[in-house]
């Protein structure tokens, strides 16, 4: 019997009714000679800091660093009842064997090990390797199972990337918040994004734009334009002389027949780009929409890195077009070309091949997809196309005129050929209209119909949309990275749109505008971390360093030791060195109101953004606005409210809801401390008269 280990039930049920193993069980599947079960997620995640040494409990600057010599592990709390199954199940005496099922890359080989290694687990496992749902593709990836030991390279770097973020985060939230005295957190890869943000805010707010003034001239039938020119009189000159003059020469015509390529399939991070551009969707949406329609076997896996397909797939390829093209009524009159070798090279594919529509497409009904997925299905779908059509083939016309002494341009552009821009249609919203100019011949003289000023400003760099900021996290460190490095940047495909997503949830970035162009804007509080974070915690460049040292771990071309030990070094510099910046008061958010004495040790209460909280850093006591037992009583914890539980201990409240039975009620809530100073509240009802 084989124990199949996958990351979501939802796959586990999958690879069942592939398998035959289809009598459900609690918390499993079983029949074909497989036992199915999942994971839902990550059971197991590094313990706090407290679980090392109760000390740790409290912030205090002189307990940095923390850096364990051996990493202990807890099961969460949430997931104990799943973790004592896959315990069961792995110790099971039918049980000869085991294959890891779970997502095909870093972070799904991590989720397997830790668990296999917290149950103590010591029999064998092989690992599934697949880039699609399809149950042919599930068939031939169980035929062709691999040896678990060939991957843990793969483990390594995993492992080196969950503890490395672990000591950076600890120790520099720990550090800086002990210094400012509020929680500021520090994320190794979040903190680098968010200065890209800050310092572009600050571009544009201290961008001052400066006039410039052009001549053009309109012969008839097309405009050229002169040179920028800051002095308005220079320009107002030369717009007089050629009015006098009321002709121009052509002294020069150029005629180059210039191609386009296709496009590359997608990536997940050019899909994510083109989602936010073109239908508005934040990183993670579009993240959660294809992972949806890969667990419906209507994608490939989303979660990659690479824009290219393997060689394996070339006599595939077009009956996959052909299908997809009718499929999704992509110019289903008009044949699409199958140029392969534009999207076939096993070489430029690492773990995945790109992001392509499955054979399953072929018989779902797209009118049960949500509009999410749909969207994106058809963005990746339309890419295809694209990627393997014929180059766009368009004449580009350079003119120069002489008016009065002066040099006037024109461009414009005739198609030859559209190519793969007649399927393109909103994936090409980006292209102009071409412009075309009048068959002209050097000497020629044509009078002027019309001589303008214009006037113009320098434009400020563009606010981060997701797009951009997506482009720029690809982009970052580039220049310091070897150009032979396949991977750079901060952050990895499958995980950016959390890093965004995160930044908006913790407040230091939120997205302001319409749907379709929403722009991201760093808060006071984003750009007040950035102010006091030390360059080496922000820099682009060493994160950089760090995720193309991950991938070399990956390939067995760098040492964990080495790797863990350079972290270990970082931080305590970081520790060491680091100091409290002068006026930092001025930029960070304000103490916070004091609404009372604390209850429980009789410091003063703040009013803080997510709560009211003892200004007392050993005492516990808080107040979340943010309150569950406020949403089980169906009441919001107002701040008039908070005053008067910290002030008298009970408040009365009107229209209260029963959990249970949804009735209203009306009582006196009480407010009491625990032990540690906790908040803990209780009910008080009045006697009803006989």
């Amino acid at each position: 019997m084989k124990l199949i280990i996958t990351e979501k039930p939802s796959v586990g049920q999958a690879y069942g009714r592939v398998l035959g193993a289809t009598k459900r069980c609690d918390g499993y599947l079983e029949g074909g000679g497989y036992l199915v079960s999942w994971c839902v997620g990550h059971l197991v995640e590094l313990a706090e800091p407290q679980v090392y040494d109760s000390r740790y409990e409290k912030w205090n600057r002189s307990d940095l660093p923390i850096l364990p010599e051996h990493w202990q592990y807890r099961v969460t709390a949430a997931t104990k009842k799943q973790f004592g199954i896959l315990k069961t199940l792995m110790r099971r005496d039918d049980v000869e064997s085991l294959v890891n099922c779970c997502d095909a890359g870093r972070e799904g080989e991590l989720i397997f090990r830790l668990v296999y290694h917290q149950c103590g687990c010591k029999k064998p496992f092989e690992r599934l390797w697949i880039s699609s749902m399809e149950d042919s593709a599930i068939r031939e990836g169980f035929a062709k199972l691999r040896p678990g030991t060939e991957y843990d390279a793969l483990y390594e770097a995993a492992l080196c990337r969950e503890r490395a973020d672990w000591m950076v985060g600890i120790n520099a939230t720990r550090l800086f918040s002990c210094l400012y005295g509020q929680t500021l957190n520090v994320g190794r890869v979040m903190t680098p994004t968010l200065a890209m943000v800050v310092m572009r805010e600050a571009a544009i707010r201290g961008f001052v734009p400066e006039p410039f003034y052009t001549v053009q001239i309109v012969p008839g039938g097309f405009h050229a334009d002169g040179e920028r020119m800051r002095a308005k009189n220079e320009a107002a000159s030369i717009a007089s002389e050629c009015r006098d003059v009321g002709k121009a020469t052509v002294t020069k015509v150029e005629r180059k027949e210039k191609t386009e390529k296709a496009p590359a399939l997608y990536d997940l991070t050019s899909l994510h780009r083109d989602a936010n551009r073109l239908l508005g969707f934040t990183a993670q949406q579009t993240l959660d929409y294809t992972q949806s329609l890969y667990e419906k076997k209507l994608v490939t896996y989303p979660r990659t890195d690479s824009r290219y397909l393997t060689d394996d797939m070339a006599g595939m390829l077009p009956g996959l077009v052909a299908m997809v093209q009718q499929k999704c009524g992509i110019c289903p009159d008009a044949p699409a070309p199958v140029n392969a070798s534009q999207v076939i090279n096993s070489k430029k594919v690492s773990d995945h091949h790109a992001i392509v529509p499955t054979k399953t497409l072929a018989g779902a009904d797209l009118s049960e997809l949500p509009g999410g997925e749909k969207a994106v299905l058809e963005l990746v779908a339309l890419r295809l196309i694209c990627a393997v059509g014929e180059p766009y083939r368009y004449l580009e016309n350079v003119v120069e005129l002489d008016c009065a002494g002066h040099t006037f341009k024109a461009k414009g552009k005739s198609v030859i050929s559209p190519g793969w821009k007649a399927y393109a249609g909103k994936q090409d919203e980006k292209e102009e209209p071409a412009a075309e100019l009048p068959v002209l011949e050097e000497c020629a003289e044509l009078p002027l119909a019309s001589v303008e000023l214009k006037e113009g400003k320098t434009s400020p760099p563009k606010h981060f949309t997701e797009d951009l900021l997506l482009s720029a996290m690809e982009a970052a460190g580039a220049e310091e990275m070897p150009k032979e490095a396949e991977r750079r940047g901060i952050g990895t495909p499958a995980t950016r749109a959390a890093i965004i997503e995160k930044l908006v949830q913790k407040g230091f970035v939120e997205r302001r505008g319409d749907k379709k162009t929403k722009i991201l804007i760093p808060t006071s509080k984003g750009e007040a971390l950035v102010t006091v974070v030390p360059e080496q915690i922000q820099s682009p460049s060493m994160t950089a360093e760090w995720e193309e040292k991950l991938l070399l771990m990956e390939r067995g071309g760098y040492e964990p030791r080495q790797f863990m030990g350079e972290i270990a070094a970082m931080v305590s510099d970081l520790v060491r060195d680091s100091k409290r910046v002068d006026g930092a008061e001025t930029f960070l958010p304000q103490k916070g109101a004091v609404i009372g004495s604390c209850p429980a040790c009789g410091a003063e209460v703040l009013d803080r953004p997510k709560g009211y909280f003892c200004s007392n850093k050993e005492c516990r006591f808080a107040l979340w606005k943010n309150n569950r037992y406020f949403d089980s009583i169906g009441k919001k914890l107002t701040s008039a409210i908070a005053e008067k539980l910290i002030t008298t201990g009970r408040v009365k409240l009107k229209g209260c809801k029963s959990a249970k039975t949804g009735k209203s009620f009306d009582a006196t809530l009480v407010l009491s401390t625990g032990e540690g100073g906790q908040a803990q509240f209780s009910m008080e009802f009045e006697k009803k008269k006989k």
